[in-house]
């Protein structure tokens, strides 16, 4: 992938310094992420040895280890958003603060198992996911490969109920105050349907030839800036304790982007490097999957006959590059990485606008930054 600074549009300010500055004198000591994260890292393995430890059966106690398993090695980012937020807002509860974080995390988890299923796939990452590994086990004891798929993806279904269920239970215990508790559960069912309304409008328009750049934008919205961004800073928000009025404040800045990160998450997926990414970069291709890029492309003529469903044959790479450059001759890339320019400068600019802690668009200026330069 080209680059996202060659795309004219922005330059990003350095904020650091001047919100360092803005601090009231004498203000007390803030929380850090690094007492923060390994208390998220603690919540979330006692929650799984907990239910582990719980299991009424082997098979289930087998399955929580591979949900254990599955938590291991993110990035985090949603724990860090609920952090950012609320430690901005003046909250000072390293532990609620992490439990919170540690629920959005289960959140990501549980929706993440589901659309693995939904795409019927078996691999994450370059590592066989939960269903892959179920899979394999009953291919081994001799179960026909459309008996093995049915099988892991079932239980993967049932993992991600877990997790579910696991989110919000958590979210209820990082919430000691009992006016802010039902607020907090209000996001989390918000950011719940939120993704599934955005999970449902991707299965139905998957092979719809009439869908327009903006019902995929609207779809992003829903389905990862949603829950990914907007819900993560809004928690916190709402944690510290800060005015509904900031919280909803917080929460459009993350949407917007939430939404680039989407769209950047778009362009890797095609013109990204496997390699840094650990994503395929044929996947989309092969699949006709709609995304930005496509939308964008099937505007031209001359490029839309390239990018039927099945163009792109299973083992034949000459035709995923064909559709590829079909992409690229379309100015897909360009237009992409434009849109997510655009979308993090109003981004910036909601900032500004809000009444937010300096700190805090500090913070978000540097998550701005990183969303438009990020190769994996």
């Amino acid at each position: 992938m080209r680059s996202a600074t060659t795309t004219p549009g922005l330059t990003l300010p350095a904020t650091r310094s001047r919100a360092a500055a803005e601090e009231p004198q004498g203000a007390g000591r803030r929380l850090t992420w690094d007492e923060v994260g390994p208390a998220t890292e603690r919540v979330l393995e006692t929650w799984v040895a907990t239910s582990r430890g719980t299991a009424g059966t082997p098979g289930l106690a087998l399955l929580w280890e591979r949900i254990e398993e599955c938590l291991q090695g993110g990035k985090r980012l949603r724990p860090q958003l609920v952090f950012h937020a609320y430690s901005a807002f003046g909250g000072t509860d390293a532990e609620a603060c992490a439990t919170l974080g540690a629920a959005v995390e289960l959140l990501h988890g549980a929706l993440v198992v589901h659309d693995d299923v939904i795409d019927r796939d078996f691999m994450r990452r370059g590592r066989t996911n939960l269903a892959g590994q179920y899979r394999e086990d009953a291919a081994a004891r001799g179960l026909p490969d459309a008996e093995a798929r049915h099988l892991g993806a079932s239980i993967a279904v049932i993992a991600g109920d877990l997790l579910l269920a696991g989110a919000f239970r958590l979210a209820d215990r990082a919430c000691r105050d009992e006016e802010l508790a039902p607020r907090i559960a209000d996001v989390l069912h918000s950011a719940v349907t939120d993704a599934a309304a955005g999970e449902l409008d991707d299965v139905l328009m998957a092979h719809d030839a009439e869908r327009t750049v903006e019902d995929v934008l609207a779809m992003e919205q829903l389905k990862t800036a949603a829950y990914s961004f907007a819900a993560p800073l809004r928690l916190g928000a709402i944690l510290a304790g800060a005015p509904a009025e900031r919280a909803e404040d917080v929460a459009r800045v993350g949407m917007l982007v939430g939404t680039a990160y989407q769209v950047i998450d778009d362009v890797l997926g095609t013109f990204g490097d496997a390699g840094q990414t650990g994503k395929s970069v044929t996947s989309d291709l092969r699949e006709g999957k709609l995304t930005i890029l496509t939308a964008y492309a099937r505007t031209h003529p001359d490029v839309a006959r390239h990018l039927a469903p099945g163009t792109a044959a299973p083992g034949e790479e000459a035709d995923v590059d064909r559709v590829r450059a079909a992409l690229e001759a379309s100015g897909a890339e360009s237009y992409a990485l434009t849109l997510a320019h655009s979308m993090v400068t109003d981004a910036l600019e909601e900032a500004r606008r809000g009444d937010l802690p300096p700190a805090l668009r500090s913070e978000l200026t540097r998550i701005c930054n990183h969303v438009l330069h990020r190769e994996r």
